[in-house]
């Protein structure tokens, strides 16, 4: 850990990552639930306890709370490491993603730790993500006590018996502590139709979860009140600078549906191969197509700074805004 960080051992501690260049790095549902399980098996493997995580299209926010400073380093080191080589492996890249070291910042009193969970929780509704926070599925605050929020109840007993012989392999594969692969899962979901899919995307994210809501929640008194505070607050953070292109992240989802309409791409990872010179004409397209932050067109695409000047003819390098 970096000397100048604050830690406490017992207090809330709100951590941040963010990926290097600015690089989108949660396309799909698959990289949602493949970073979710890393995550949590190495909280489980560290004895850290998770209040809140968020996951945003480029970066991570969680809440936690640690024993010691080498835990919580350890912990963040584990599952970036984890995820990042099996996302290289899959998608083709090299090199770290993230940027190091994760910014943290220690909650101090009752009043510091509601209006961080606030802003935790409310990080998609400021990016225009979802009306509120609970409707947001990667904060995982619609999973209290509803195991199937984004899916029809899964009775496994009345399951086919394609999708009762997945969950058999992922209770056993979290029993031994292992994560949830691509590999796995994009071999799991052929399998499945659109609703089976739905189904054991709920029921993963339920299995590993580690979340410890009522923990957040008597900051509040109740769950109710918790969410009524989300609803009427942003909450604020002071101590990490978070820094956002555009105004809104919901231009992602409108990228990805104009590429796979449009180009015949089956999964949006296979654009991140191409040639730099495809990129920069594609996103010449997008641009013309959407109205899209030329940043945000070049973090989707994960083309690095120094394209940016080559992304859109006509554009001076002084009208187009900084990337984080």
């Amino acid at each position: 850990m970096p000397a100048n960080r604050s830690f406490s051992t017992g207090l809330l501690i709100h951590c941040y990552q963010n990926t290097r260049e600015g690089f989108l790095i949660f396309h799909t549902v698959d990289d949602c639930l493949v970073f979710f399980t890393y995550f949590c098996i190495a909280s489980r493997r560290h004895h850290i306890r998770v209040i809140s995580l968020c996951l945003m299209p480029d970066h991570v926010h969680f809440i936690v709370t640690a024993d010691t400073e080498q835990d919580l380093s350890a912990f963040v080191r584990d599952y970036t490491s984890w995820f990042v080589k099996d996302y290289n492996h899959t998608w083709h890249h090299s090199g770290p993603f993230f940027n190091t070291p994760f910014g943290s910042a220690v909650k101090r009193g009752d009043k510091a730790a509601r209006t961080n969970i606030i802003y935790v929780g409310n990080n998609p509704v400021e990016r225009r993500l979802s009306t509120s926070a609970e409707e947001y599925r990667w904060n995982f605050l619609s999973y209290y006590n509803n195991p199937s929020p984004y899916s029809a109840h899964l009775v496994i007993r009345k399951a086919s018996f394609r999708m009762r012989s997945l969950i058999y392999e992922i209770k056993s594969m979290h029993s031994k502590g292992r994560a949830v692969s691509y590999a796995y899962l994009r071999n799991a979901m052929s399998r499945l139709d659109s609703v089976e899919k739905n189904q054991l995307a709920d029921y993963i994210i339920r299995t590993y979860s580690v979340i410890d809501y009522d923990y957040a929640i008597r900051f509040f008194d109740t769950r109710v009140n918790m969410l009524a505070a989300m609803k009427y607050n942003t909450g604020s953070e002071y101590d990490i600078n978070e820094t956002f292109v555009g105004r809104s992240d919901t231009i992602y989802r409108e990228l990805s549906s104009y590429i796979m309409m449009k180009k015949g791409i089956k999964d949006i990872h296979d654009i991140l191969d191409w040639d730099e010179r495809d990129k920069i004409a594609l996103a010449n397209e997008l641009h013309t197509r959407t109205g899209a932050n030329p940043i945000q067109i070049a973090k989707f695409l994960h083309l690095k700074r120094s394209r940016q000047r080559l992304l859109f003819q006509g554009f001076t390098k002084k009208s187009l805004p900084q990337m984080r």
